[in-house]
């Protein structure tokens, strides 16, 4: 039987959440305890059920404190959990970032520092390096954000100009051991690109950063580009002899969600394929890709047997080139959309796993074959609307936004979409 599409659909959404829920996942990777004081700072959209999470494995003395999205916060009884800005980060970021250097200062080598880091932590970490000013770092962010850029170059460069990212962190907690519980929302699941490795470094350089900046086209304060330039932008390499005795672990990640979504559509009588975990590109050009293979298994049954459900994750990008509303996710479902117009059999949903795609309220959207036909029907054009970056206005005019709110984890983009 096949089954009705938004439910099904939201079922494996859910599954994809459930397999990266913190409580699930952080008891298998607890560190052994310490003979002095154990130490939680954290950092992410996850963060505040990370830590609460934790507090409720651990069954000894730990304090600390976390920063998470507004709106993200969870109830904990011994760690702090403060609230922040993203995508554009803000003062109270900077506030956070003092707390928790404030944490992990004059420590020894008998404590303890447990960071829970996970996607979102580079906005909700603010830290000008140097001279530099949170205005210089918003203007960063803001220009990355509209560049199209992967997120490991975003963060490449963002590290470079940060006193708390790039391993900073946890050089700051020397001589006391640290552990990173990492939630992965990274292409490849490299931890040190999660919310720009704040408790772990990695090789790349201030020219590595420079690179990105002329790859991309970026116009960027002069202040950013001299920093950039001078030495003191440099971070800590992972040879540094402060993070020989650190451990770090990825707890969850989009590769595990997504078998575990495969697992729940068979479950219920639909066969799964993953294309991959690990899909970046343009939003658009990645929506019109998928488009396709779904129109040759709809009308050609090749290159999977129809019913069957496509999986994909991974983190696409928008070059934004007009003034509409929307995310990454409303904008390559837009794309399919129009890709698949007219197609018998066919309904899709992409969502951002931390249950916010942009700065809307929105995890993604949902759409099938007719989604196009009904904006024409409601008068609206989807491709205009796809050309000024709208997509959240297009799927709010025909109601198939997707709305699930924060979700306390965050591995990435969330795509699946039915042949029937």
């Amino acid at each position: 039987m096949i089954p009705d599409p938004k439910p099904f659909l939201t079922s494996l959404f859910d599954a994809a959440v459930a397999a990266a829920d913190p409580e699930r996942t952080i008891r298998a990777h607890l560190p052994a305890k310490p003979k002095g004081r154990t130490i939680v700072i954290g950092a992410g959209k996850g963060s505040a059920q990370m830590a609460r999470a934790l507090e409720k494995a651990w069954d000894g003395p730990l304090k600390g404190v976390v920063v998470t999205r507004y709106g993200y916060a969870a109830p904990c009884e011994r760690i702090g959990v403060l609230e922040a800005a993203h995508p554009v980060p803000d003062e109270a970021g900077l506030k956070a970032v003092r707390l928790l250097l404030d944490k992990v200062t004059g420590l020894t080598e008998d404590d303890l520092v447990i960071a829970l880091i996970s996607g979102g932590g580079s906005a909700l970490l603010p830290a000008p390096a140097g001279k530099l000013t949170l205005d210089d770092e918003i203007a960063v962010n803001k220009a990355l954000l509209a560049s199209g850029a992967p997120i490991s170059a975003m963060n490449t460069l963002r590290k470079h100009i940060s006193a708390i990212k790039g391993g900073r962190l946890a050089a700051a907690a020397y001589p006391a051991k640290l552990v990173s519980l990492v939630v992965s929302d990274i292409p490849g699941d490299n931890p040190a690109f999660v919310a720009s490795g704040p408790t772990v470094p990695d090789h790349a350089s201030r020219q590595d950063a420079l690179a990105v900046v002329e790859a991309y086209r970026l116009d960027l304060p002069a202040s950013v580009m001299t920093h950039l330039n001078s030495p003191e932008a440099d971070a800590p390499k992972p040879d540094d002899p402060r993070f020989a005795a650190n451990e770090v672990h990825v707890i969850a990640s989009a590769a595990v969600s997504l078998e575990a979504v495969a697992a729940e559509a068979k479950r219920q009588g639909i066969d799964a394929v993953i294309l991959s975990d690990a899909i970046e590109g343009e939003a658009r050009d990645v929506g019109g890709v998928h488009a396709a293979i779904a129109r040759e298994v709809a009308l050609r049954n090749r290159p999977f047997r129809k019913p069957v459900v496509i999986l994909s994750g991974g983190e696409t990008t928008v070059t934004i080139r007009g003034k509409g509303k929307g995310g990454r996710n409303s904008e390559f479902l837009l794309a399919f959309a129009l890709g698949i117009d007219g197609v018998e059999g066919i309904h899709a949903l992409a969502a951002d796993t931390d249950g916010i795609d942009g700065s809307e309220d929105n995890a993604g959207a949902f759409c099938d074959g007719m989604t196009v036909a009904r904006l024409r029907e409601a008068g609206l054009d989807g491709r205009a609307y796809l050309a000024n970056n709208d997509a959240w206005s297009a799927f709010d005019a025909v109601g198939d936004l997707f709305v699930p709110g924060p979700t306390g984890t965050n591995v990435n983009d969330f795509r699946a979409i039915l042949v029937r």
